[in-house]
């Protein structure tokens, strides 16, 4: 799932070059763009959301790229600046806000519209305020909620409201059309004017998130994401669903609705996209290589796939920094070993016992991956090389984890359960997490989990931490927007206002990290930012609530018909809307 101003993510190409990795020229395109055709797609899950208030997996930011306009939005590109540079979507252009920072004014396209039953209807500035209310409905709320309730003046108390609305489609609707949000003023069908109760420097960012997308008022009639919500989908960008299987495949054709002249990010050249779900890797790799397939959904590349198409030279990958990291959540909140998880010394003796350099090698080695100690990765402003937990190259050091343990009365080590998801290596990266804390007296207990399930149903569902399901869980974040994105790793997995967050999953929370948070998000310059999130960093990793283990650069692989494939900055994948074919 962010700091100030554009100057946010780190010069990406200094993050690749920290690393060794650099991004392959695409090849000169001599012929035009060529129209038509239908891009397939392979993928291992199916989509999560299709509804836009809910979505939040970066590879869903994909389907929404294709279905969805925002006010703001970024341009598909292989220019690491233009990339994270944000421009106007629906809105005709990105405004400087007034008011000492604290009003924001937005025009939307004349011409942008929706696909309705009824005909093609032009977005208003209604359907704007229609979408941000949505965000915080009590039958399936946005996970990106609190970074706007904190802003937009009166969306939190719109909210409290709607949460004590029975999650019914009559009940929701009627609360709907009869509550507005005090911040949000239409003066009229085309003006946005947004007044924030706070200036933060990374709220034009937000916008480009599909959480605030503009909804129709058609979809009042149905609950967020239901069944009926995806047989009736109301596009607004180039192409809208088709046929829909779950789990199995999913066809996207063109949106008559849209019109490219008002679209000045999307020019839709393939007629129809085809995905397909649940395929293996393996499978979804050697039909990408035997030219069957064009993109991945959902694939992180074998580290062997991957060896042999670097040594064979395939110009067809490509290295991208997304501010990718994995690390271990660690259950301060169940009781299991007489709730020894809560002793911080325990929690350090995790962060020694790691050994991040295998983790590395089972990435692909240093090229594509490298060991981190914080909870920002590459690409984040606030990010620094520190270590507060540190040991020789990054092997882990048993002997002082052991010795942490002792001192917190468990001499004899510690048993405890850890999940993983069933999927790809990462079976592989939990036995290596298994065998480097066994080193230190640390026996882990692994559970298999299906990928699809894993977030979705167990580490979000709040009875299975309290409960002690899981002691230790590996898992991995992304910046939830391109530019300025500290904030957007920090509050929604580190910070506590007393409301659960999805992926802060112990409602884990530090006063102190919150303060220099809030610093960070109301500074001016790089510097400041810079130093305060470095800051809120430290801070955290003192209360060692994770276990950093691994930042990641992404490689992307594409199939020989596919041109011009310029990466989404959001999506962390070529753009659907922007790639040619040429079979």
């Amino acid at each position: 799932m962010a700091a100030t101003n554009c100057f946010s993510r780190l010069a990406l190409v200094s993050a690749l070059a920290m690393t060794g990795c650099a991004i392959p020229a695409l090849s000169a395109y001599a012929q035009d763009a060529q129209p038509g055709g239908t891009l397939r797609i392979l993928a291992t899950e199916d989509i999560d959301h299709f509804d836009p208030t809910s979505g939040a997996l970066v590879t869903t930011m994909n389907f929404a790229r294709a279905t969805v306009r925002t006010l703001i939005s970024y341009a598909g590109s292989t220019d690491e600046t233009k990339r994270i540079t944000p421009e106007g979507d629906l809105a005709t252009e990105v405004p400087q806000p007034t008011d000492d920072g604290l009003t924001y004014t937005f025009k939307i396209r004349e011409g942008a519209a929706w696909n309705a039953p009824s005909g093609p209807r032009q977005i208003t500035s209604a359907d704007f305020e229609l979408g941000m209310k949505r965000m915080c409905n009590p039958a399936l709320g946005s996970a990106a909620l609190t970074y706007y309730t904190g802003l937009i003046a009166g969306l939190s108390a719109f909210c409290d409201g709607f949460a004590k609305v029975q999650p019914t489609v009559e009940a929701m609707k009627d609360y709907i059309t009869k509550n507005d949000i005090s911040g949000i003023e239409e003066p009229d069908d085309s003006t946005v004017v947004i007044h924030l109760s706070q200036r933060a420097g990374d709220f034009i960012y937000m916008l480009s998130l599909p959480t605030s997308a503009p909804a129709p008022v058609e979809v009042l009639d149905y609950l967020p994401d239901s069944p009926d919500y995806r047989a009736n989908f109301i596009a607004s960008g180039p192409y809208t669903p088709g046929d829909y299987a779950p789990d199995t495949s999913l066809q996207l054709v063109r949106n008559p609705a849209w019109k490219a002249e008002t679209d000045p990010l999307r020019k839709a050249y393939v007629d129809e996209i085809q995905l397909t779900f649940g395929l293996t890797v393996d499978a979804i790799m050697q039909q990408m290589q035997s030219g069957d397939s064009d993109m991945t959904y959902d694939v992180t590349i074998p580290p062997a796939v991957l060896q042999t198409l670097t040594a064979a030279g395939d110009d067809k990958l490509m290295t991208v920094s997304s501010g990718n990291t994995n690390f271990i959540f660690i259950n301060t909140v169940s009781g299991n070993n007489n709730g020894a998880l809560k002793d911080v010394r325990i929690r350090q003796a995790l962060n020694y016992a790691i050994d991040k350099a295998a983790i590395v090698q089972q990435q692909g080695g240093p090229t594509i991956a490298k060991p981190v100690n914080g909870i920002f990765g590459l690409g984040v402003l606030g990010y620094h090389e520190f270590s507060l937990y540190p040991s020789p190259d990054s092997k882990g050091d048993p002997a002082k984890a052991k010795a942490l343990l002792a001192e917190a009365g468990f001499p004899n080590g510690i048993t405890l359960k850890m999940p993983f998801r069933s999927k790809g290596i990462e079976p592989a990266i939990a036995q290596t997490i298994q065998a480097s804390m066994a080193l230190a007296g640390i026996t882990i207990e692994l559970t298999p989990v299906t990928a699809s399930d894993y977030y979705s149903k167990f580490m979000t569902n709040p009875v299975n931490t309290k409960d002690g399901i899981w002691d230790i869980a590996p898992v991995g974040w992304t910046p939830d927007w391109a530019g300025g994105s500290a904030r957007s790793v920090f509050q929604p997995q580190f910070s506590f206002d007393g409301t659960h967050q999805t992926y802060n999953y112990t409602d884990y929370n530090n006063p102190t990290a919150n303060d220099l948070a809030q610093q960070a998000i109301n500074a001016t310059t790089p510097e400041e930012v810079g130093r305060l999130w470095a800051q809120v960093d430290e801070t955290v990793m003192a209360d060692a609530p994770v276990v950093p283990m691994i930042a990641n650069l992404i490689v992307l692989y594409r199939g020989a018909a596919v041109q011009n494939f310029q990466p989404y900055a959001l999506g962390v994948q070529g753009d659907w809307t922007n790639v040619w074919l040429q079979r």
